[in-house]
């Protein structure tokens, strides 16, 4: 069913929890914050503003937005900005995160491998693609495995550069376990290489953060590294 073009953005907004808090000073420490300025607008202001927005770039282009195919496109556009591939702007969208007791004792490697995402380059605001996987050595908690592959996403949902995301989850995870022993590694495919510019279809770019004793060891690291 198609959505009336002038039907309002509903996306809640809500209280910035304790572990968002404690994931966003991390990474200003650190200095590997997206860059961001506060404006004050509400998300349905966000919304009405990019959609005004779309609707010039779209009339600049010439597209006749008359046309039924064309009449929603800048009501889609501010929604997805807003609502979906920029949704990890608002740290009241961070992952609600489980983390428990390590009553196991569990001291050996836990490897996510092969995690989709997806996010969009910040320099030409087209797609970025690929697969990531995360490691960390348990001390005193461990994290719900899920939650390792909503706290790629939720940084993945931001206007990136693929350096500054790999290093985003791997702070997040480091403050959120109380452990510098974890690793990051992502392998992906960028859009402004791919559709533009040198339009280069087949390579793509590998990054690695590593914390703890996934640098200070190499025994760790290669075990990590290892396919």
């Amino acid at each position: 069913m198609n959505i009336a073009i002038n039907q309002p953005l509903t996306i809640s907004e809500t209280v910035i929890s304790d572990e968002a808090n404690l994931v966003q000073q991390a990474l200003l420490q650190r200095g590997l914050e997206t860059p961001l300025v506060d404006n004050d607008l509400t998300n349905e202001e966000k919304y009405q503003r990019i959609k005004a927005s779309f609707t010039d770039i779209v009339a600049t282009l010439g597209l006749d937005l008359t046309d039924d195919s064309l009449a929603e496109t800048p009501h889609r556009i501010a929604k997805m900005f807003v609502g979906e591939i920029f949704s990890g702007l608002d740290y009241s969208q961070f992952p609600k995160i489980t983390v428990i007791d390590n009553k196991m004792s569990v001291d050996e490697m836990v490897r996510v491998k092969d995690i989709s995402f997806t996010s969009t380059c910040e320099h030409h605001f087209v797609t970025i693609d690929g697969m990531a996987t995360v490691a960390y050595i348990p001390k005193d908690k461990i994290i719900g495995l899920s939650k390792i592959n909503r706290i790629v996403r939720f940084f993945a949902q931001r206007p990136q550069v693929q350096e500054r995301l790999t290093q985003q989850i791997l702070v997040a995870l480091q403050a959120l376990l109380n452990t510098d022993d974890v690793a990051v590694s992502m392998d992906a495919r960028h859009y402004c290489v791919k559709a533009r510019g040198v339009m280069d279809a087949s390579s793509s770019t590998q990054t690695t953060a590593l914390g703890g004793c996934f640098k200070s060891n190499d025994k760790t690291r290669s075990e990590f590294l290892a396919k």
